[in-house]
């Protein structure tokens, strides 16, 4: 006789793709497939920390050999074994698709609790871009009050990391090459201040100012400029995974102490302290909510640079109509 799918798999977690209690909402940033919210619908024999009809998220990991330092660590994201959630082979040699689907199946260690008072839909990036900043921000010590915090680049990432960055309690300033987002850094995102990256007089004036800078920039970019804002002893933390390798001037590095370091997500017991923190201070992603049947409207305006800050699927009512 043939085996459930729940004999066969008694560790995972299931869920099915909608916005109400009937099963798993799957809203996420829509170039990537893992960033998934929703709700238990069924969980297999040996699931303990789970239960049917609980509010759960799944991230950017789904598996990893759970034996290595890295795992043992509770730090997943850094297994040389790492299953990711799309466009990956996990352990039994079958390919990961993500969430573009109405049904997830999730080892019970990579899914996360997903607070009640967080909206699923714009808290769901959280599970990507969220902890891709808080993971290097507590590392770092980038979190004692009164700091000073460069964000450079306002994007998906950016934004996320100035919320962060206001609750520890830092002084943040947005880095930035396009003078349009001033206002948005300040009066919406509510940064301290702009540093418009090509004006002279206002990088001079801020030269040795700063505590720490997050790097969100994806493109190739120069780090002298950066390297030259922090302060002695200065953290220049990079996240943004531009294309081609950038130039790292050591001179600065030398003359100031400066340490220049990165960072790649965060494991599974850091991703839901970021969910919880993030619930705590009311802390989600700005999100526009798109159907399946706009994606191509999407990148469209995605290569232009217009949207703010990341577009979610809305996976139930597209499937539904």
């Amino acid at each position: 006789m043939a085996k459930s799918p729940e004999e066969q798999h008694p560790q995972k977690v299931y869920g099915w793709a909608a916005r109400d209690s009937s099963g798993i909402l799957s809203p996420f940033h829509f170039s990537r497939r893992h960033e998934i919210v929703g709700v238990v619908t069924k969980t297999g024999s040996n699931v303990t920390r789970f239960k049917e009809g609980e509010r759960v998220g799944v991230g950017v990991i789904v598996g990893s050999c759970k034996t290595c330092e890295s795992c043992q660590q509770d730090l997943e994201n850094y297994c040389p074994q790492v299953v990711f959630t799309y466009n990956s082979l996990d352990l039994d040699g079958t390919k990961t698709y993500g969430g573009y689907s109405n049904v997830v199946v999730v080892n019970q260690r990579y899914v996360l609790r997903f607070p009640d008072n967080l909206a699923p839909d714009a808290g769901a990036p959280l599970l990507c871009a969220g902890v891709t900043v808080y993971s290097p921000m507590k590392y770092y010590g980038m979190t004692e009050p009164g700091k000073h915090l460069g964000v450079a680049g306002l994007g998906g990432l950016g934004h996320v990391a100035v919320k962060l960055g206001k609750a520890f309690g830092l002084k943040v300033t947005v880095i930035s090459s396009s003078p349009n987002k001033e206002a948005e850094a300040i009066d919406r995102l509510g940064a301290d201040d702009f540093l418009l990256s090509s004006d002279p007089a206002k990088i001079k004036a801020s030269l040795g100012t700063m505590d720490f800078i997050i790097d969100t920039v994806s493109a190739v970019h120069p780090l002298t400029p950066l390297l030259a804002l922090l302060k002695l002893n200065g953290k220049l933390i990079t996240v943004g995974l531009p294309d081609k390798p950038l130039e790292l001037p050591i001179f600065p590095l030398v003359m100031g102490r400066k340490l220049v370091g990165g960072s790649d997500i965060g494991g599974i017991k850091e991703t839901q302290e970021m969910l919880d923190f993030c619930a705590k201070h009311n802390i989600t992603a700005d999100i526009e909510l798109i159907r399946m049947d706009e994606i191509n409207t999407a990148f469209e305006r995605l290569a232009k640079s217009d949207v703010r800050y990341r577009f979610v699927i809305d996976v139930d009512n597209s499937l539904s109509q």
